[in-house]
């Protein structure tokens, strides 16, 4: 069969440096730092003390109070996304078919924040069983996606994805396939995560993932630099509307650009360690390309899992070096993660957003907190430190890879008709 075209007709972003599309876009271009001590919780006898968290973010902004009680953050942070995206791509229920019209979505570790409270209200009580009814509602990962859906009416293929720091990217990679086979018309895809808590830090501190420079937080995330200690955990949404070509030129839409293809492969090799010579996220890569019927240079931005942590970033050179050959030195690559912190399940669609805006604004963000080379990394690799770069993106590549050893991969590139 004719495998069908997708496209991208709209954006929502909810980032620790921007509430929204444009402001996340400046974010990144100007090298803005999104972390800073933590607010949402006494960190103070804590190794980590700061985190990426949204900065000026009240839900009841978007959301009544009743609503708002009912969902937990990260569900909030989904619906708020989603409603931007759906606003972005001018959809309403007179232009689309929502029988055919889906969300799949993602979230690497969901209602978290849910859990510890009504887990450390029961353990304090006197062993009554006191819950709150919405407690398993609220904290299941899946009900992000059913809460879109309901909030739109949208009745076509939906479900929840999760693969660690790797889910959003699984999800738009599933949200591809179904549109392509023709299984949707639309569907809204991405990811939320809001995981900014005692259990979220004291976990990720116990496996020493996380950075511990608390002297310094706004530079912590420094991927590709020498002194580079763990990643800096991040909190946020994203959402992309990818559709069908034919159904979004029949419309009237705007298309942002077109997603060429995607790929998703295991290291089998560690819980959380990647595989040293970067096996999974080479072959992650080829399988993107082969989807997509393209070559490494055809690729002008890589847009790297770079979550700042000694091994995995040296890792991921070695696998892009491999698949790139010599054009290695001729793309750009950055570690946005180095601005938004590592937002875990909603990482891939965060950084796939930045993608897209670089295809369609022709500019590369940058990778920011550089302040020692990497003798382990080769210096005639460009990136892109400190400043965003102004270049002719025809084509972008994202790289994800979660903890399990999952690796997902997406291509997006201009459109052209």
């Amino acid at each position: 069969m004719q495998l069908k075209r997708v496209v991208v007709t709209g954006i929502g972003a909810l980032t620790p440096i921007g509430n929204n599309l444009q402001e996340y876009w400046n974010g990144l271009i100007n090298g803005v730092s999104g972390a800073d001590f933590i607010t949402q919780f006494d960190a103070s006898k804590f190794k980590t003390r700061f985190a990426c968290e949204l900065k000026n973010f009240d839900p009841l902004n978007f959301l009544d109070r009743k609503e708002a009680r009912k969902i937990d953050r990260f569900t909030q942070t989904a619906i708020i996304s989603s409603d931007m995206a759906v606003i972005d791509a001018g959809i309403n229920k007179e232009n689309v078919n929502v029988d055919r019209v889906g969300v799949v979505f993602a979230s690497g570790i969901g209602g978290l924040i849910t859990f510890q409270e009504e887990v450390v209200n029961f353990a304090k009580g006197d062993g009554t069983p006191r819950f709150n009814p919405f407690f398993i509602p609220k904290m299941i990962l899946d009900i992000a996606a059913g809460h879109i859906s309901m909030r739109h009416g949208f009745r076509g293929p939906n479900f929840a994805v999760v693969s660690a720091c790797a889910s959003s990217t699984n999800a738009i990679m599933d949200a591809f396939n179904l549109i392509r086979l023709g299984k949707a018309d639309i569907i809204l895809t991405g990811g939320a995560e809001s995981v900014i808590s005692e259990a979220g830090v004291g976990g990720f501190n116990a496996m020493k993932a996380l950075s511990e420079r608390n002297d310094d937080p706004k530079t912590a995330s420094r991927p590709y630099d020498k002194e580079r200690d763990g990643f800096v955990m991040g909190e946020g949404s994203g959402v992309l509307v990818v559709e069908e070509l034919e159904h979004a030129l029949k419309r009237g839409a705007k298309i942002y650009c077109e997603i060429a293809g995607c790929g998703a492969t295991a290291d089998a090799h560690h819980i959380t360690a990647p595989h040293p010579e970067g096996l999974g996220a080479k072959n992650v890569m080829l399988v993107a390309f082969d989807d997509a019927g393209m070559k490494p240079e055809d690729i002008d931005y890589v847009n790297t899992h770079g979550t700042s942590t000694p091994l995995g970033d040296i890792a991921e050179i070695k696998a892009i070096t491999d698949v790139f050959g010599e054009h290695a030195f001729k793309v750009n690559i950055s570690s946005t993660k180095s601005m938004t912190g590592h937002c875990l399940g909603a990482a891939g669609v965060i950084e796939a957003i930045a993608c897209i805006q670089s295809v369609v604004h022709d500019i590369v963000p940058p990778t920011i907190n550089h302040f020692t080379d990497d003798p382990d990394l080769d210096s005639r690799l460009n990136f892109t430190f400190e400043k965003a770069q102004q270049r002719t993106v025809r084509a972008a590549l994202s790289n994800t890879f979660g903890f399990g050893g999952h690796n997902a991969c997406v291509i997006v590139k201009k459109f052209e008709a």
